[in-house]
């Protein structure tokens, strides 16, 4: 048995579209109330339960008359504004069979990237679960852009177990496990334990999910399972059919392994739950300085300035030479400013502009290495 499973009393549970709903569009009322009867088990056993299901638009599809999941923003959005309200409809009746109250929450990018917003969604989940209500989580897909956007919940789902502080995050597909291939190949094996990315190593990693009604595939969940195990929660990932063994603590699926040490919350917040709002080009002494010392950003080190940010924001920092991202930082000054300084020490800049400007372009305890 897997202790961290059966020991672990906050869950996150990630439901995808392909194991709530038909390849044709609907609900698949058997699916959704198997899966109910599984977690309605661990809520009314004493555990909390926090439920993050896709569906929407998938389950908008047939009542509108839509063959295939659209390509187009505004129609997707049609399609969860009907959607939503039926799964959470069928999950309200499900959950009421196990004498439990659900309440839906509907996030958006901006609810756990800016830090007011990411407070009042941490408040209103953790009343839910106060109150004995079980949450049942999804992206805002009738408002969301493409720019605002998480683009799948795997990675919602690990941001939400970060922001719950759950003990465990289980996702759950349309495939049982981990391969070290296409599941298909018979000469591909299941990886019950990683414990690291050194586990991953050669592993073909499929991108598509099979069903065509969801966005994800086994990438989006690896990378989902790294970004909650590097702040400290297991993560199991499995079928949805398996997910009572799998929640039981059987040793179903694949369990990735927890860090040793959680990172403060604010960082992991800047590497994992923001955009960034520009890129500062780095020469190659600024980048020895941030990741082999963790040094500030000063302005002495910055070749070229890209996006449009104001001061406060989010940006890359990008290795000019390889072109790559080494780190994320919040900047201290606006896009408009900083040409004007590039290349200067801040002696320099406080000589000739004012003392306001001996400054970090990025001070050091908003970095986070990527």
């Amino acid at each position: 048995m897997r202790e961290v499973v059966t020991g672990a009393r906050r869950i996150v549970v990630k439901v995808g579209s392909s194991s709530l709903t038909t390849a044709t569009g609907g609900i698949d009322e058997q699916r959704v109330d198997a899966l109910v009867d599984v977690l309605g088990s661990l809520a009314t056993g004493g555990r909390e339960v926090v439920l993050v299901s896709s569906g929407a638009i998938a389950a908008g599809l047939a009542p509108l008359q839509l063959r295939r999941r659209p390509r187009d923003l505004a129609t997707q959005q049609a399609a969860a504004s009907v959607g939503q309200g039926l799964l959470i409809a069928r999950y309200t009746a499900g959950f009421a069979r196990h004498g439990l109250t659900v309440g839906q929450v509907l996030l958006t990018v901006d609810d756990v990237t800016r830090r007011a917003h990411y407070r009042n969604a941490y408040r209103t989940l953790r009343k839910l679960l106060d109150l004995g209500a079980l949450p049942i989580v999804n992206e805002n897909d009738t408002v969301a852009t493409e720019e605002i956007r998480f683009g799948d919940n795997d990675r919602l789902a690990a941001l939400v177990a970060a922001l719950a502080d759950a003990d465990l995050l289980v996702l759950l597909s349309d495939v049982d496990a981990l391969y070290t291939g296409n599941p298909a190949d018979p000469t591909s094996r299941r990886i019950p334990l990683v414990r690291d990315d050194t586990d991953l190593e050669g592993i073909a990693i499929g991108s598509a999910g099979r069903s065509g009604v969801g966005t994800g595939g086994m990438v989006t969940k690896v990378e989902a399972a790294r970004i909650a195990t590097g702040f400290g929660i297991p993560v199991v990932l499995t079928a949805a059919p398996l997910a009572g063994p799998a929640l039981s603590g059987e040793e179903v699926g694949t369990l990735f392994e927890a860090a040793d040490h959680r990172p403060a919350a604010r960082l992991f917040w800047l590497a994992h739950a923001t955009a960034p709002r520009g890129r500062l080009h780095l020469d190659e002494g600024a980048v020895a300085a941030i990741v082999a010392r963790r040094k500030s950003l000063l302005p002495a080190g910055i070749t070229a300035v890209d996006g449009s940010f104001a001061a406060g924001d989010p940006v890359d920092l990008i290795d000019a030479g390889s072109g790559t991202p080494v780190a994320r930082g919040l900047v201290n000054y606006d896009a408009v400013e900083l040409p004007a300084l590039l290349g200067r020490s801040t002696p320099e800049l406080a000589a000739a502009l004012g003392p306001g400007y001996e400054r970090e372009v990025v001070h050091r305890d908003d970095l986070v290495l990527l």
